[in-house]
């Protein structure tokens, strides 16, 4: 037999000679690769067709690149007056690069999204490797990377999934700033940005500037010099029209109108969803859904593999042990705190939770700091004992992730695919391509119709009529060819019908329309009155 001894002990020699410095680069790369696969494998196909507000949010970023106005007319508005009560105004705005190169496709008004998404798991490594050492930062963009809530929020264009990353970016580019003063300006930019993404922050992310900047000064780590006030002139900027944008809603002045910039007056503004009522109802629903994991919204993740996975909530509750024992600590020793930052980021967040009623995406600000907590915890836990365990844990993260994914891709796609439309994209296709007036069921929202048809905004603006209006919530009653009034028993033969499954076609059937399907949905013409130009 021959003597493997030497073969042996060459490749425990090989092992041994393996730099921990390479094992942690190959991890990062690794868990990289796996985050970014998670975020792109069939992008804009699941979920799909198109949600009602993403597609929203697409219509204004088509309307403002070719026309230069929203859908309420308004020229480069500061948030925008969709639905009555409004929406975010940033994911648009960057959607019309893509948009100008792609055209107004579904997958392209969620790339930037995506793009953030991924730029999120790189920024979170970096942000925890500053704050403590490699092995953290890995164990923090691994949970990260796999969390089931950052997957799906990555996948799909509402305009407050880009908070989480703009919030982290903001926050990085702090911590640069504590070392070298030009990083601040970037710090100001990325939190202004951030005032843009989602208005349940707007409270936020003052408090978040106000904590880490005076801890940054009273610790000396952050100098009063010119890029300060760079920073600070940078932020203000981005605040000042969001603050006239509220004096307009409250009545206080008139609606602004320039030809570069808007600050629009809605229908109705949600000012009630921020507010000290019922604070102990609030944090009771907060804790909820952290403990849960859910908020029985389809659309917002998956009940069954929660926002983190299972059993992270035990190791947050452990980090945040860790990080408010060492900041005392440090603080009673009048010695400067890293993880203070982190007790701000997720302090700030349960505050937000105490003023609003959470969903999982209302709440969004709190998930990335809380999974950053949570690795630390295990971080700590794990060199207590024997670092080693760190491996058996990430095996035991990669079952529940591989569970994730192939219920994501399966039987949750199937789930998506009724709330996102399946097939509506195609039908309209479709039933556009005729002449004659588009009539559709009220359960498609008028959004949907909008973007997928690519109506022209001034169309739009003209012959627009509402059920509700004025409302927070307007449903179009008509615009343009379309209309959602019609009497399914006795269908106009004239017209092209656009049916969701609840509709009976048998009247449709009885007269001799043609019948074509499309997912979800039906496209009823009859042949001899309604031609193809």
């Amino acid at each position: 037999m021959a003597d493997t001894s030497k073969h042996t002990s060459r490749f425990g020699d090989r092992l041994n000679s393996i730099s921990p410095s390479t094992v942690s680069r190959t991890l990062f790369f690794l868990f990289m690769f796996m985050g970014i696969m998670a975020r792109i494998w069939q992008f804009g196909i699941v979920p799909g067709d198109i949600h009602q507000d993403e597609a929203f949010a697409g219509y204004e970023a088509y309307s403002l690149l070719h026309y230069g106005m929203d859908s309420a007319g308004y020229r480069f508005p500061v948030y925008l007056t969709v639905w009555g009560s409004g929406m975010s105004a940033l994911n648009s705005y960057l959607m019309i690069p893509f948009m100008a190169l792609f055209g107004p496709q579904i997958w392209v008004i969620r790339l930037p999204q995506v793009i953030v998404g991924c730029l999120t798991l790189l920024v979170t490594y970096l942000t925890v490797k500053r704050l403590t050492n490699k092995t953290a930062a890995l164990c923090a963009l691994f949970l990260l990377a796999i969390s089931p809530w950052h997957i799906a929020l990555s996948r799909w264009g509402l305009d407050a999934n880009l908070a989480p990353g703009f919030l982290m970016f903001g926050f990085y580019f702090f911590l640069r700033g504590m070392d070298k003063s030009k990083y601040l300006m970037l710090s100001g930019l990325m939190y202004g940005l951030s005032l843009y993404c989602y208005a349940t922050i707007w409270p936020m992310v003052p408090l978040i500037i106000i904590l880490e900047f005076g801890y940054g000064l009273l610790s000396k780590k952050i100098r009063f010099d010119k890029y300060f006030i760079i920073s600070a002139f940078i932020l203000a900027v981005f605040a000042l029209p969001l603050m006239l944008f509220l004096l307009v809603n409250m009545g206080l002045i008139e609606e602004i109108r320039l030809p570069f910039l808007s600050i629009p007056k809605l229908v109705q503004m949600r000012g009630s969803e921020i507010s000290l009522d019922r604070i102990p109802e609030k944090l009771t629903r907060l804790w909820h859904v952290m403990k849960v994991q859910s908020d029985g919204i389809p659309a917002n993740g998956t009940e069954q593999f929660g926002i983190y996975h299972m059993g992270t909530l035990s190791f947050f509750m452990l980090g945040l042990f860790y990080c408010v024992k060492t900041t005392l600590t440090h603080w009673y020793k009048k010695e400067f705190s890293n993880e203070f930052f982190l007790l701000v980021q997720v302090g700030t967040g349960l505050i937000q939770g105490a003023l609003i009623y959470t969903n999982i995406h209302r709440s969004n600000m709190l998930f990335i700091p809380m999974i950053i907590i949570a690795a630390i915890g295990i971080y700590y836990l794990c060199s207590l004992i024997d670092l080693r365990y760190l491996a058996l844990l990430a095996v035991f993260y990669l079952v529940l992730f591989a569970g994730f994914e192939r219920y994501y891709f399966t039987d949750f796609r199937d789930l998506m695919d009724y709330y996102f439309c399946r097939g509506l994209k195609d039908a309209v296709t479709e039933a556009v391509s005729y002449e004659g007036t588009i009539y559709y069921s009220r359960g498609q929202e008028h959004s949907r119709i909008l973007f997928l048809s690519q109506e022209p905004v001034t169309e739009f603006i003209d012959t627009v009529e509402y059920f509700n209006y004025p409302s927070p919530y307007l449903v179009a009653k008509s615009f343009g060819r379309f209309c959602s009034e019609f009497d399914a028993a006795a269908p106009d033969k004239n017209a092209i019908y656009l049916l969701s499954q609840d509709v009976d076609l048998s009247a449709f059937e009885q007269q001799g329309f043609i019948l074509h399907t499309h997912g979800y949905y039906t496209v009823a013409y009859h042949p001899e009155n309604v031609s193809n130009p």
